[in-house]
């Protein structure tokens, strides 16, 4: 009796199978961005099965499925969707400074599904979340992996982890609070834990903090944190655990150290200098810059409640940043888009795309580190960032062509995510 109750069930999953219903639809795109070869081509047929790219070819020899819904984009530009490699969905960008210590992690959570609806109606579909309070983003990402919500694939680091006083602690409460940051690690084997307890709770990747900051307050940006020593054993710990590492460094000496220690990216690296670009690109480190999000700071940074040592900060550092992603350009690091959403408002990410290409790249570079070659600083260059058979069937598209004018990236017209139409 036992064996024939297993068949039967087992014949019931395949019936139900066989019975499932496949959504099958097909794009006709009048030009698509092939960023793997860097080029945009005419007239192009793609395939969906379900949540996946089936099939990609010129229109005149691939042929529309029986049954297929077609989705006319023939008067657009379609695109992998963008990926995003430095956010922090659950921050309110106008909940900074003092006012953020009024903000419950709960509360946090919840603003992070509104920025994830604002973040995937922006065209990106993917994105990095590299700190944030409570494991909000991880429940951010599980939610939205179970449907519950829309939002981009996530990625999620959980708390970033730093030395007691630096960026990645709080420092806004005098010393009769007792108050230290939940990712607050010194020394070596104190930060081997610290990156042992974010794995426990679903991080997918390790943050930490190398440097000072520009918005915590009482450090310098220039100034190094962790030691070596303290950087290579969570690198290695990491590593181990099969997360990669994102080293918040601003400072030249953090930046040079942290590549040394074996971190997969540097995030803002804005004093880089040229030791630093060639070690980069010698040990191929991904460089994050975030060259747009200086101006929220400056023009909003104080109405959002910024500490005033903080808008002094950027103005230090923004500029110089800017000039120094060219130099990286020009020097041949490899570079990946982030820009540090949570910082300026959700939803705003693409407008990074001018200040990349007035700072030195070309239109298709900027695209490319939005899509191929974010992909593959992640680990998910087989699931997303170009669109081919067997990929995730992200796509986005626009008006225009934004191989020749990539801040045309700031109006998507169309988002698919997984096959699923969420904006058109």
């Amino acid at each position: 009796m036992k064996k024939l109750a297993a068949a039967l069930a087992l014949s019931a999953i395949f019936v139900a199978a066989a019975h499932a219903q496949v959504t099958v639809k097909a794009i006709k795109a009048g030009r698509l961005v092939d960023v793997a070869a860097g080029t945009v081509l005419k007239d192009q047929l793609i395939v969906i099965t379900g949540e996946r790219i089936t099939a990609v070819g010129p229109a005149s020899s691939t042929n529309v499925p029986a049954g297929a819904e077609v989705i006319d984009l023939s008067a657009q530009t379609v695109l992998p969707g963008l990926i995003d490699m430095h956010v922090h969905l659950t921050d309110d960008p106008m909940q900074q400074g003092y006012s953020a210590l009024g903000i419950s992690d709960v509360r946090s959570a919840l603003h992070g599904v509104k920025a994830a609806r604002l973040t995937l109606d922006a065209g990106f579909t993917t994105v990095r979340n590299v700190g944030a309070s409570g494991f909000g983003d991880v429940a951010l990402r599980d939610a939205i992996n179970d449907g519950d919500i829309p939002g981009p694939r996530m990625r999620t680091a959980g708390y970033a982890i730093g030395i007691q006083g630096g960026h990645c602690d709080n420092n806004l409460l005098p010393a009769e609070y007792k108050v230290k940051g939940p990712g607050v690690a010194d020394g070596p084997w104190e930060a081997r834990a610290k990156v042992r307890e974010m794995a426990k709770y679903g991080a997918d990747v390790i943050k930490m903090c190398a440097s000072g900051g520009v918005l915590s307050k009482g450090d310098e940006p220039g100034a190094q944190q962790y030691t070596l020593e303290e950087m290579k054993a969570i690198v290695e710990e990491a590593h181990k655990l099969g997360r990669r590492v994102a080293a918040h460094a601003h400072g030249a000496s953090s930046i040079r150290d942290a590549i040394l220690a074996g971190v997969d990216s540097v995030e803002h690296a804005s004093m880089i200098d040229d030791e630093g670009i060639k070690l980069a690109r010698d040990k191929g480190t991904w460089l994050v810059m975030d060259i747009y999000n200086d101006d929220f700071i400056l023009q909003e940074g104080e109405k959002a409640g910024m500490l005033p040592e903080a808008i002094e900060k950027e103005r230090a550092v923004g500029q110089l940043q800017r000039d120094n992603f060219k130099k990286a350009v020009k020097g041949g690091a490899k570079i990946a888009f982030g820009t540090d959403a949570g910082v300026y408002p959700h939803g705003d990410n693409a407008r990074q795309f001018f200040y990349m290409t007035k700072y030195g790249m070309t239109p298709m570079q900027a695209i490319q580190a939005a899509t191929i070659h974010a992909a593959d600083l992640l680990g998910w260059k087989d699931r997303v960032g170009s669109l081919a058979a067997g990929k995730y069937a992200d796509i986005i598209a626009v008006d225009g062509d934004p191989a020749a004018d990539a801040a045309l990236l700031t109006k998507v017209r169309f988002v698919m995510k997984g096959g699923v139409v969420v904006r058109r």
